[in-house]
């Protein structure tokens, strides 16, 4: 098997049972909003090392392509140098909502609602292309990396944690569900799929806050009762298991970059 095929068959283990799933009375999947546009404000004021390995081949009014842009996390703090940001999504909100705060930070947005690759021949090339906690989430990952080189004059540069994000999860359910959830992929695995696309990677790990570093015991809740498909019924439940096991404020990260071919 390739590190690709690998990859796609450890994210496919995250899928939820079919008998949990549906029983969900909402979606389990997302984050608001208010959350991405919240990170991404804060991120402007505190960038990560994944910032500054881009604005290292950003000129001077340069061009940034956001892939899986949210509300802009990765590409608000290179404003400036960059005069010019193109966000991809998948959601029309964050979309409205990425466009908006690149116009406030003084630089020009453009954007396309779509899942990256589908819409990489609508996109044109930018000097830069960044992409930060999407990996995750796309299972065909080489072609993926693939489009995000060759729209690259300059560098690409990946943000992720070193495990899958919702690792932090397994103890809840295993608490409340009875059941043990994968512990991969992870960075390394990442890495050994876009160097099998031809790409020479570097790397820098780092410490930063999550999502949960500025929330509260209602909020934690809420989204574990979500993630878990549980009924409101088993709230108390919740809390005790967020209480007991409180979501991390801070996570290992790494930025990866590596030269563009466009």
């Amino acid at each position: 098997m390739t590190a690709a095929d690998d990859w796609r068959d450890a994210l496919a283990r995250w899928a939820i049972p079919d008998d949990i799933l549906a029983a969900a009375r909402e979606s389990p999947w997302g984050f608001s909003v208010a959350a991405f546009a919240d990170r991404a404000a804060r991120q402007r004021e505190q960038p990560t090392p994944g910032h500054a390995r881009a604005r290292e081949e950003l000129p001077d009014r340069g061009s940034v392509l956001d892939v899986g842009c949210g509300a802009g996390a990765a590409s608000l703090p290179l404003i400036p140098p960059a005069a010019e940001v193109f966000g991809v999504d998948e959601s029309e909100g964050m979309i409205a909502t990425f466009a908006d705060a690149i116009r406030s930070a003084g630089a020009t947005a453009g954007a396309i609602t779509g899942r990256w690759p589908d819409v990489a021949d609508r996109v044109l090339t930018a000097d830069l292309v960044v992409c930060q906690d999407v990996f995750y989430n796309v299972p065909d990952l080489a072609d993926f990396v693939t489009e995000l080189t060759s729209h690259a004059r300059r560098r690409v540069v990946v943000v992720l944690p070193t495990d899958h994000p919702m690792t932090w999860t397994n103890a809840y359910w295993r608490r409340l569900h009875g059941i043990e959830r994968p512990d991969g992929p992870t960075v390394d695995d990442a890495v050994a799929v876009i160097e099998s696309t031809g790409a020479t990677v570097e790397r820098e790990r780092f410490v930063e806050p999550t999502l949960w570093a500025h929330t509260d015991l209602d909020e934690a809740t809420a989204h574990i009762r979500r993630r878990l498909c549980l009924p409101t019924s088993r709230d108390d439940e919740i809390r005790a298991a967020v209480t007991d096991d409180p979501p991390p404020p801070l996570r290992e990260a790494w930025a990866l970059w590596w030269p563009g071919r466009a």
